[in-house]
């Protein structure tokens, strides 16, 4: 078993469930052996106090990384212990026993169909999650490494990452066991901001706090790389290789940076295919407008006629990318471009409606930004 570093609370005994899974022969990943038998998969710094997301830093071999398990719901304890095995059982039950590896590959096929749409290059995204399935690389896909395939592809965090693979945007994932999952660290995170003790926090005023999140930055140039990452992230999610993605947590939080600073997704938790968001938002019921919220930013209006949510974003990717932005590149930027990229800025975060209506504006200022950052950037060693 992993060395314990810290309490383990409900995460111990989530790595005990796994660890015994993975001996009986239900489960099986690239992390297991070494998570439950070589104890060379180490845990540490806990990141969450969410029961239903746990994420650790840990160290596997020469390794850092970042150790994630998405425990589906917060446990119920008046449920009793029989329901609880039950729920954990239901995880790893697909696909059942005897099933080809056609079968499975359908499967996974009509998954991702349902999740991100029907695009042309679906079925090469299904023959890379087997790649990944067949964990040990010996040419054959067992039942316990397609369980826990199978339970990753529910994650929309390790659909990204599947997505966007070739991109530099999505830290690498390194290894897996069941539901749980080892991903490349992101050395510097969050994007910006300071954390301060909640006696001191209610005693700022607003304006200064927003400032103070900008006083341990990189150097602009620095910054001006970091936002083009963003950029680019948002036109990677907007109509893509599979599919569009709705960016509904784009606060600071949600990114870091590696030392080359190039931007990385911290929690892609609420980065969803547009036709599941629509799928989930349409069924919410709403008296108002502020009844609509999809993670901690994404808004559409009530149909007051039928009480419920519509499915058009009234803000789109990218001017929340820009509104997540402005502090942050405004601050130090040089004085012949500060005018025009404040400009921009709020030409970029004044987008209303959904990004299909407005796609050649979307477009242009998207690409005014990135080039006027770029321009300035390209000519030194930061970039």
């Amino acid at each position: 078993m992993a060395r314990d570093l810290f309490p383990w609370g409900l995460f111990r005994k989530h790595l005990c469930i796994q660890c015994d899974k993975y001996r009986k022969g239900v489960i099986d990943g690239s992390a297991c052996r070494s998570l439950c038998e070589k104890d060379t998969l180490y845990l540490g710094k806990c990141f969450t106090a969410k029961p239903d997301s746990q994420v650790y830093s840990g160290s596997w071999g020469d390794l850092e990384g970042v150790i994630k398990c998405q425990m589906a719901e917060a446990p119920h304890y008046d449920l009793g212990n029989e329901m609880e095995r039950r729920k954990e059982a239901a995880v790893f039950n697909k696909p059942t026993k005897g099933t080809s590896v056609e079968k499975f590959r359908e499967m996974i096929f009509n998954h991702l169909k349902a999740k991100v749409g029907d695009q042309a290059n679906l079925a090469d995204l299904a023959t890379q999650v087997l790649s990944i399935t067949d964990s040990n690389k010996d040419g054959h896909i067992s039942l316990p490494e397609a369980r826990s395939t199978w339970a990753l592809l529910q994650l929309n965090e390790f659909l990204l990452a599947l997505v966007l693979q070739d991109r530099e945007h999505t830290p690498k994932l390194l290894g897996f066991c069941g539901d749980l999952y080892v991903m490349e660290k992101v050395p510097h995170s969050p994007l910006y901001g300071i954390s301060l003790p909640w006696i001191i926090e209610v005693w700022i005023p607003a304006g200064l706090r927003r400032s103070m999140d900008q006083w341990f930055t990189p150097s602009w140039p620095h910054k001006a790389k970091i936002s083009i990452g963003l950029l680019e992230l948002v036109e990677d999610v907007f109509h893509g290789t599979f599919g569009s993605f709705i960016m509904c947590d784009l606060g600071a939080t949600s990114f870091g940076y590696n030392d080359r600073h190039d931007l990385k997704v911290m929690n892609a938790k609420y980065i969803v295919p547009e036709a599941i968001f629509q799928e989930d938002i349409r069924q919410q019921h709403c008296d108002v407008d502020e009844d609509c919220l999809y993670g901690s930013d994404c808004m559409t209006s009530c149909d007051l006629t039928k009480h419920r949510c519509t499915t058009e974003v009234t803000r789109p990717n990218l001017a929340k990318a820009c509104d997540a932005l402005k502090d942050y590149i405004l601050r130090g930027a040089p004085y012949d471009v500060i005018e025009e990229l404040e400009k921009q800025l709020y030409a970029c975060i004044a987008l209303r409606g959904s990004a299909e209506q407005m796609e050649i504006e979307h477009s242009l200022i998207l690409n005014n930004l990135k080039t006027l950052l770029w321009k300035k950037i390209s000519h030194t060693k930061d970039s």
